[in-house]
């Protein structure tokens, strides 16, 4: 009785400790994600959102909506009263902002720049493995063609056929005219094989 105390309760223990020690990471499971410090993006959202920004920097209304703007901005500074004006002659901050619009309009230009070559590129080795596939399929049908156009070399046509039974209807005419002439007509077919013809025929 006391062993088997004794037994129950190391497995007892043994129990409690592997319910403490912490699990292994299972390893037909993902791993959960870690966190970040950084803000995570989804590139291609962002890249999307850079070419719809580059396609309307590249517009004739943004050049208009910012040629207003700007005439705006000056008239406004040049002649409301000195209490309403925030950008004074030399116009600092319409400078400020315009190259600050101009220090993010270059880069997103150039990654929709990038985006667009690699679409390009990919555009590109697709129309190469199908103007390879074109090809071979054209030199396959060329070779068939070819192989069609030898066999029909070899076939009789109609008018080969009618040309050639003319030639023999007149060869017979002629050895038949020919042979009448020789002997007026034809000879008269025995009724009966002489017996030993078939011995002297082999």
């Amino acid at each position: 009785m006391a062993g088997e105390r004794d037994a129950l309760r190391e497995r007892t223990l043994v129990g409690a400790t592997a319910a403490g020690r912490p699990r292994a990471p299972r390893l037909d499971q993902p791993r959960p994600p870690r966190r970040r410090l950084l803000p995570e993006w989804d590139p291609d959202a962002f890249g999307r959102l850079s070419e719809r920004i580059a396609r309307f920097l590249g517009t004739g209304r943004f050049i208009v909506w910012m040629t207003v703007v700007v005439i705006l901005w000056v008239l406004w500074n040049v002649s409301a009263p000195k209490e309403l004006r925030f950008d004074e002659y030399p116009f600092i901050f319409l400078t400020l902002a315009l190259s600050l619009q101009a220090s993010y309009a270059a880069p997103l230009i150039l990654l929709a720049q990038n985006r667009q070559d690699d679409r390009d590129r990919v555009n590109l080795e697709q129309d190469r493995k199908q103007n390879e596939r074109s090809i071979a399929d054209t030199e396959y049908l060329t070779r068939e063609v070819a192989a069609l156009r030898i066999g029909l070399g070899e076939v009789a046509t109609r008018d080969w056929i009618r040309s050639e039974l003319e030639d023999l209807v007149k060869e017979l005419e002629i050895r038949q005219n020919g042979h009448k002439e020789q002997h007026g007509s034809y000879p008269a077919m025995p009724a009966e094989r002489p017996p030993g013809r078939d011995a002297d025929d082999r």
